[in-house]
């Protein structure tokens, strides 16, 4: 259900699993791990999306559950392949996009968390159901909605689980651009993005994840090749 495509620049890792509307099992989710580090590796910028039409993610795979259900030491595992994937699409070595055309749901909000932005096609909706089943959500994903769109509007979504669409999803913060194509959108800025100097891309994400370091990094750039040929060509 996992597929890497490479053009030029940009690298796509595509979620394709129609009849579950990209429901992601357990199993999977280690493999959309490698896929996202397989992609950064050959790219500058990597697009996660879906190849199918008006689903982006429909969270886990809910079948999945009554074995969770029967078995304590399940829910844990479920939870720590979820957190690998999220992570690796976290600390991806280049900016990760969400192409969000359809519906994104549960642990689909959760990966699209993960990415540096995400660009919403204007049919897509949201919602966070956790509470409508009975469960949570791991506090990681919690951290990230809650910094992305803040305490009320986290508590909204978690709380009431309610579906939201397009529009709405941009005005709370939830989502940074919607369009009417949201993959020529994403490749668009992808395109811009990797127009720009790799090592400034690197200083910059490290400076948004708040790692320690970001005054060294932005004097060490003084010192850098890309500074160096942008005054040399003039």
């Amino acid at each position: 259900m996992i597929s890497v495509a490479v053009e030029g620049a940009v690298a796509s890792v595509t979620l394709d699993r129609p009849a579950a509307r990209n429901a992601v099992p357990v199993a999977v989710w280690d493999t959309l791990a490698d896929a996202v580090r397989d992609a950064a590796g050959r790219a500058a910028v990597v697009l996660l999306g879906s190849a199918v039409p008006g689903v982006f993610c429909a969270g886990a795979d809910l079948t999945e559950f009554p074995a969770m259900m029967a078995d304590a030491a399940l829910p844990p595992l479920f939870r720590a392949a979820m957190s690998r994937a999220t992570d690796a699409v976290v600390r991806a070595a280049v900016p990760v996009v969400a192409v969000i055309d359809g519906g994104c749901f549960g642990a689909g909000v959760a990966l699209a968390l993960a990415c540096d932005m995400r660009i919403a096609g204007a049919g897509a909706s949201f919602a966070v159901p956790p509470a409508r089943l009975g469960i949570s959500y791991p506090q990681g994903d919690i951290d990230r909605l809650r910094a992305l769109v803040g305490s009320g509007q986290a508590a909204r979504l978690l709380l009431t689980g309610d579906r939201i669409n397009a529009a709405e999803a941009a005005r709370i913060g939830l989502v940074e651009i919607v369009a009417a194509d949201a993959e020529v959108a994403a490749h668009a800025v992808a395109g811009r993005i990797a127009e720009n100097a790799a090592e400034s891309i690197a200083a910059l994400r490290a400076g948004l994840r708040g790692e320690p370091g970001g005054d060294a990094r932005f004097d060490a750039l003084f010192g850098g090749p890309a500074l160096a040929a942008r005054f040399a060509a003039r």
